[in-house]
């Protein structure tokens, strides 16, 4: 646990007790502070108090009079569409508002500090598609080269729960847009931006909001080095306002879509190759085509952003190479689950949005595509052009017969649930295709989240007859 620096004898409202409340909530009890804690629903204020905090009902008239600090769980909304009113009476009366992630890097850094031989690095990643797949790409490589990695953050462990730093660590996390928005610090010493497409739009106010908290990891910590992915116009954006010149080594460029070597510092995939380039000539390549756990242009940008970070700390290329192929990506994100008769099924319902289900849809051939559920706004006709290598869809869920009217002339059928959808596929389904559960939607008509969408999906693969 890191304990919260500064707020000894302080009195601090804890908002939200899921995982990362509870953990906030128990790092500054250990700093010193007097925890009040609240949730709306009283299973969470039953599982605080079972930790021996104390309950306030923060809604209340005049409950932040003797406040120091309210932090808040990223889930909650503090501006957009509308503050949660508890956040808004807060800011009302002055409290200050934060949220873990500003907690944990006001708190990291220790006096021991000062005897290690290497000073311990934070590699923070942010981005709309690719993030958790980069962030545990580098404390997979980390890991495998020796050296001691900790992962937190929008996965595995809430970052206040880490272990306190020793000589030489490195902490690896992955920020939303939720996080980051609200923090009020943010110094990490690698920031990797990964890419930028719509989602969580209602939370920022629009696509300009939704940057601009993406944005505050790179302009309000200033990080040591910066990655920044170029394949959109904001990360080109943001690229020109850090570097001071084209030389600046400051800023690693990383891309999938050109060439990147007339830069100062540049990591770039094409036809499958990784190539960094420093100072206008190749430097290194890796042959990414070979690492089962990296398929697709997709997670060739990944591997690009993983790649950087770690050169920037200091790994050498072949250590990072290697590294890679004993990587076995994560569930829920292009994982082949099964390969049965000669058809590969492949779980991406972590492909919540049209632009990841169209980088999955690109980085496989013979597809039979299961998707649907809780369609997002703007629909799914722009997925049209990725349908080339599509031999048929299978829509299931709540936007099942929405998906089949935007997507004319494509060869379907509305299966409506996953049973019937892996059903269908398996009668389907000849050697060479692959199965690809992309859904281009939200779980939440038919699942509680969309990792438990992919769990049914693998359950019912692992049914199937071999």
């Amino acid at each position: 646990m890191i304990a919260v620096r500064g707020v000894e004898g302080q009195k601090i409202a804890v908002l939200g007790l899921g995982r990362s409340g509870l953990a906030t909530a128990a790092a500054l009890q250990a700093g010193g502070a007097e925890v009040l804690a609240w949730d709306d629903s009283p299973e969470g204020r039953a599982r605080a108090e079972t930790a021996g905090f104390v309950c306030r009902d923060l809604s209340k008239a005049g409950a932040f009079e003797d406040v120091a600090l309210l932090v808040v769980s990223p889930g909650i909304p503090h501006l957009y569409p509308h503050p949660n009113p508890i956040i808004a009476q807060a800011m009302q009366m002055g409290v200050p508002v934060d949220n873990d992630i500003g907690l944990f890097f006001r708190s990291w850094a220790g006096p021991d500090w000062d005897s290690f031989d290497v000073a311990p690095k934070t590699i923070c990643v942010t981005g709309s598609n690719g993030k958790s797949t980069t962030t545990a790409l580098i404390h997979h490589v980390l890991t495998h080269c020796g050296r001691r990695s900790q992962m937190a953050g929008n996965i595995g462990r809430g970052v206040l729960d880490l272990e306190p730093a020793e000589d030489g660590d490195v902490v690896v996390l992955e920020l939303s847009s939720y996080q980051t928005d609200l923090a009020r610090a943010l110094t990490p010493d690698v920031a990797v931006f990964t890419n930028l497409s719509p989602d969580h739009l209602d939370r920022h106010a629009g696509m300009g909001g939704y940057f601009a908290a993406k944005r505050r990891l790179f302009a309000e910590g200033g990080p040591d080095r910066a990655v920044i992915g170029v394949d959109e116009p904001e990360g080109v954006y943001l690229a020109n306002q850090i570097a001071t010149n084209r030389e600046d080594d400051r800023l690693i460029r990383i891309a999938v879509s050109r060439k990147l070597g007339d830069w100062g510092w540049s990591v770039f995939a094409r036809k499958g190759f990784l190539a960094e380039w420093r100072k206008g000539r190749q430097v290194a390549s890796i042959d990414l085509r070979a690492i089962k756990g990296l398929p697709g242009a997709h997670n060739h940008q990944n591997a690009c952003a993983a790649f950087a970070a770690l050169r920037a700390i200091g790994l050498a290329p072949r250590e990072i190479e290697a590294a890679f192929h004993s990587f076995a990506g994560l569930p829920h994100r292009s994982q082949t689950v099964a390969e049965k008769g000669g058809v590969a099924w492949v779980n991406d319902s972590k492909a919540t949005n049209v632009d990841s289900a169209s980088k999955a849809l690109q980085a496989f051939k013979n597809i039979r595509w299961i998707a649907g559920g809780l369609g997002k706004e703007g629909g799914v006709a722009s997925l049209a052009k990725d349908l080339e290598h599509v031999k048929k869809a299978y829509f299931i869920g709540h936007s099942a017969r929405d998906f089949a009217l935007q997507l004319t002339g494509l060869d379907h059928e509305i299966c409506e649930t996953m049973d019937a959808a892996v059903a269908a596929c398996a009668r389907d389904a000849v050697a060479g295709d692959t199965v690809l559960l992309a859904p281009a939607a939200a779980s939440f008509d038919q699942y509680g989240s969309f990792e438990k969408r992919g769990e049914h999906f693998v359950a019912l693969v692992e049914a199937l007859a071999d």
